[in-house]
């Protein structure tokens, strides 16, 4: 690191902070701090889902698995890309439940025992998920900087700055500054590659040194086929259902529509970054060769390429992106992590008689608390790949309550916990077969992964047949607020075709088999299916990118 590099790293650090602590000047409420008052523009909701969807150890686990298999697997982090048009149809749940956190819809639909449980899930998710953040992040600043710079300091400072400006201005800190922070990811994603493929002699040469099948669209012989891209979809569409922070990615912009266009889009913009990441792992494999080195882990290609390939003051650049892409996560984690203790357990368990004030001042703490709890997690992973998946994973067999849930009115709470335990027993006892090892994190697999999901999803099923169903009530409570727009979309003259076009389709996938149900489909579900040809578009657009980069 040169005198450049360190200046531009602490700049970095001052600015985004600076900033982080002027946007949050007005953040006096609960509701400000947990869910930015949802206020929040389309553009604003973009930059959010990007920067907290795209975490440091992104580009390190994927430039890792395709410096060791190729383009194929992109899948790994592009299994979300078949379902992002999903979350067009999925936003509005979020917003229309009106509630602060995921664990508090939980608790609408299956009752308070249930959202307890999701609630202690939820904490345990962003532990995880921050951990395997701090270990990526330090795999790339400990090579790319050989050494010279100590990855634990860099990444306290990097704690250190997103808990200032997050303490005090939460989402709408968070939010903020992850639009900026996201324009920094972008820049990361493709630095590395016009001077490595510059080293290596051009993409002709690149070509020619590495096998012929690191250039498929996808291949079986890396585990990354057909039935594994399909059960990395599965895991991604169940899986988002759960994961704790969507309630802030879909639920706070200014209407639904920003919702829904902040979450589809701002995860097409990572979709398109991935290709970035995925090209360098393979110009990596290409540049060791050309240079007769070998690297003692495939995680740290990024992190050679980045001392190898950057002049002073880029690998500071670099180093503030990779920084940038965790302090953005873990910011909108933190909140999460606040609201979730503060709303799902100190105001409804310890002080039902808690002010605003209370309940602000214990999202903070907690909040801060929780945050640090996810360094002790980063010091026992190994693979960073695994830790990511696995995160996923559990948040999949979570999702089963949720999605199915939603999808299916008779759904109950003896379903749901039974459908989480089973799903659960099934994963690791096939693992364990499988290495004859008892661990946390295994490596992922598809197979043990589908016969857990198929486990589950017919454990609610039959068992929620077997039991009693949920009160009418309660049940009609959940679906009639998901039936219209929350309070603050509803069109104010009154007028029945006010809201015409909102219905939502996977709503009511339970009376999609009455005819009456068809009868002006394409005007009571404009926006649902309008939004979702227009997602499957862009897939589109993005595979024929891939697929004409990968033919030249």
């Amino acid at each position: 690191m040169s005198v450049l590099d360190t200046t531009i790293l602490i700049t970095y650090f001052l600015g985004i902070t600076a900033y982080g602590l002027w946007i949050s000047r007005n953040t006096k409420s609960s509701d400000g701090y947990f869910r930015g008052g949802r206020k929040f523009k389309w553009w604003t909701m973009m930059g959010q889902a990007f920067g907290t969807g795209t975490h440091a150890e992104m580009p390190v686990a994927q430039a890792g698995a395709s410096f060791q298999g190729g383009f194929a697997t992109i899948w790994y982090q592009w299994k979300n890309l078949l379902i992002t048009p999903f979350y067009w149809l999925i936003a509005p749940w979020y917003r229309r439940s009106e509630r602060t956190t995921v664990a508090e819809m939980v608790r609408d639909r299956y009752g308070t025992r249930m959202g307890m449980l999701y609630t202690i899930f939820a904490i345990l998710f962003f532990v995880f998920i921050m951990g395997s953040m701090l270990q990526g992040a330090a795999k790339v600043i400990s090579v790319a900087t050989g050494g010279m710079v100590s990855s634990n300091w860099v990444v306290v400072g990097m704690t250190i700055a997103f808990i200032v400006y997050s303490y005090f201005g939460g989402l709408v800190a968070a939010a903020h500054t992850e639009f900026i922070q996201g324009l920094l990811i972008i820049v990361l994603s493709f630095l590395l590659i016009p001077a490595g493929l510059n080293e290596v002699g051009g993409y002709d040469t690149m070509k020619d040194l590495l096998p012929e099948d690191f250039f498929n669209l996808y291949d079986q012989a890396y585990g990354v086929g057909g039935f594994t891209i399909a059960m990395l979809a599965i895991n991604g569409i169940v899986g988002v259902t759960a994961q704790p922070h969507m309630m802030s990615m879909f639920a706070s912009g200014n209407s639904e529509m920003a919702g829904r266009i902040g979450q589809t889009y701002g995860n097409f913009v990572k979709r398109f970054v991935t290709l970035g990441w995925t090209f360098t792992g393979m110009i990596v494999a290409a540049v060791v060769i050309v240079k007769g080195v070998e690297l003692e882990d495939p995680e740290y290609a990024f992190g050679y390429a980045t001392r190898l390939l950057l002049a002073p003051g880029l690998v500071g650049l670099m180093v503030a992106c990779i920084l940038a892409a965790n302090m953005s996560s873990c910011s909108n984690f933190m909140v999460n992590l606040g609201a979730l203790f503060a709303k799902d357990i100190y105001q409804p368990y310890i002080k039902p008689e808690a002010t605003d004030k209370e309940v602000l001042r214990t999202g903070r703490l907690s909040g801060l608390v929780f945050t640090l709890a996810g360094v002790a997690f980063a010091l026992s992973i190994k693979n960073v790949l695994s830790a990511f998946l696995f995160t996923e994973t559990i948040a999949a067999f979570m999702g089963i309550m949720i999605f199915g849930g939603t999808l299916w009115k008779r759904a109950n709470r003896h379903g749901a916990l039974a459908a989480i335990l089973i799903s659960f027993i099934v994963y690791y006892t096939i693992n364990y077969i499988n290495t004859n090892e008892i661990a946390l994190v295994y490596s992922w697999k598809a197979l043990p992964f589908a016969w857990a999901m198929l486990a589950g999803f017919s454990a609610l099923i039959i068992v929620s047949l077997a039991t009693r169903p949920e009160s009418t009530e309660r049940i009609s409570l959940y679906f009639d607020r998901l039936d219209k727009p929350a309070s603050d979309d509803l069109k104010a003259d009154g007028k029945p075709e006010a809201n015409t076009g909102k219905s939502l389709i996977l709503v009511d996938v339970g009376s999609w088999f009455q005819k009456e149900r068809w009868r002006h489909f394409f005007t009571r579900y404009k926006e649902d299916w309008l939004g979702f040809l227009l997602a499957w578009l862009f897939v589109l657009v993005l595979v024929l990118i891939a697929w004409g980069i990968l033919q030249i």
